[in-house]
């Protein structure tokens, strides 16, 4: 079985932001074709265009979540509120083990011109979200 969360590294490592190597991972699973996917989660990278907000890593998580489990009928209060629950779920477990899922305090004590230590910080965000992403969507 492919491990998603070093195939999410591996394209950070080629120069995709967090979000792609995140989303670009399940890509296949998702049948979505990579280019696709690459364009569709280009925006969220740096907390979501560099604005710092939420990790661009847990903005794909959340997209990955709902093309999986996604609500599609307006009126289905239930499985709206079973999709709210399941991304606060995995907020928390982010969170949990990152301390935020905002960008900007999860980048706090990296120097702005560090490029490898920003790296080297964000690869671990990449892999955290793409492994809780594969825990979910292999229930």
């Amino acid at each position: 079985m492919i491990n998603h969360s070093q195939k999410a590294v591996q394209l950070f490592d080629q120069g995709y932001n967090c979000a792609q190597s995140v989303f670009a991972a399940f890509c296949e699973e998702l049948g979505i074709d990579l280019q696709t996917g690459l364009k569709l989660s280009s925006s969220f990278g740096g907390g979501m265009g560099g604005l710092h907000e939420v990790c661009g890593a847990v903005t794909a998580m959340f997209a990955i979540a709902g093309l999986d489990r996604g609500n599609v009928i307006p009126g289905d209060m239930d499985a709206k509120e079973a999709q709210r629950a399941m991304i606060q779920m995995l907020a928390s477990k982010f969170k949990s083990e990152n301390g935020s899922i905002i960008c900007r305090d999860l980048l706090a004590n990296v120097s702005p011109e560090n490029d490898e230590e920003k790296h080297r910080l964000c690869s671990g965000l990449v892999s955290c979200a793409a492994k809780l992403t594969e825990e979910l969507i292999s229930k």
